[in-house]
């Protein structure tokens, strides 16, 4: 008996059931439409960017890819998405930072019609530093800040800029796709969420101004985009619409 309630205690210890991580994930209702949310604390957890399997140079191509990976080297993920938008030869349209080393530049290239939403302007980059803060920044305010990131990806539209919407967005668009986007409503902390059905850029920007408490947003990818967290399996885009992916945001448990 006394080795059960010893067991019990540490069970409710924080940190000692599979699922006491410092990552919380929610589904959430708004404007009519569901989302799925992950909040990760970074004073925490450790979130990274991933393309390439370091052993062969090939593409993880998909969040499945890399949870493998991850279980082959006695990893396990926790936290997995999409990051921004890349081009047709899958790979990253714009800046691209893994592990401190810049893989793609910075792209301040303005109205390819080739580039889809990043030439929605304008575009920007959700940076994770050193020193453990995250940041959302416009591409030219990220140029400008000249700092060195650990772990960056360039997309686009923002969906916020100093807690205001994108003023390209209008109310009542009928271009309505699954989305993803990203925030720092604080320096260590980052909000992904993903939405369950399509919508319009105008609500979905909406969602982190007014529900998610950010002052400036990234929309990272739409059609095809996926939040994947252990024990709950996808949300986002249904499987049949996801392609593969040229950088996957992820989460793994520490050992």
């Amino acid at each position: 008996m006394r080795g059960l309630s010893i067991l019990a205690l540490l069970l409710a210890l924080p940190g000692c059931t599979s699922k006491a991580q410092a990552l919380d994930s929610n589904e959430l209702a708004f404007a009519g439409q569901q989302y799925r949310v992950v909040r990760i604390d970074l004073k925490h957890e450790q979130l990274g960017l991933h393309w390439r399997n370091p052993q062969d140079g090939q593409p993880f191509g998909s969040i499945e890819s890399l949870r493998l990976w991850g279980e082959a080297h006695g990893r396990r993920l926790l936290f997995a998405a999409n990051a921004g938008i890349y081009d047709h030869k899958f790979a990253p349209l714009g800046l691209y930072v893994e592990g401190g080393k810049t893989l793609v530049p910075l792209n301040l290239a303005h109205g390819n019609p080739a580039s889809g939403n990043f030439s929605l302007l304008p575009n920007g980059v959700f940076a994770v530093y050193p020193d453990g803060h995250a940041a959302v920044r416009t591409s030219a305010a990220f140029k400008t800040d000249g700092k060195t990131a650990l772990a960056a990806t360039q997309s686009g539209p923002m969906l916020l800029i100093d807690g205001q919407l994108n003023d390209q967005f209008i109310d009542d668009s009928s271009s309505l796709k699954w989305r993803s986007g990203v925030c720092a409503p604080s320096p260590h902390e980052v909000v992904f969420a993903v939405s369950e059905a399509p919508v319009n850029f105008h609500t979905f920007g909406r969602l982190f101004r007014d529900k998610l408490g950010c002052r400036d947003a990234l929309y990272l990818d739409g059609s095809i985009s996926q939040l994947y967290v252990d024990g709950e399996g996808y949300a986002g885009a249904p499987a049949f619409m996801v392609k593969p992916y040229a950088g996957i945001f992820a989460v793994f448990a520490k050992p």
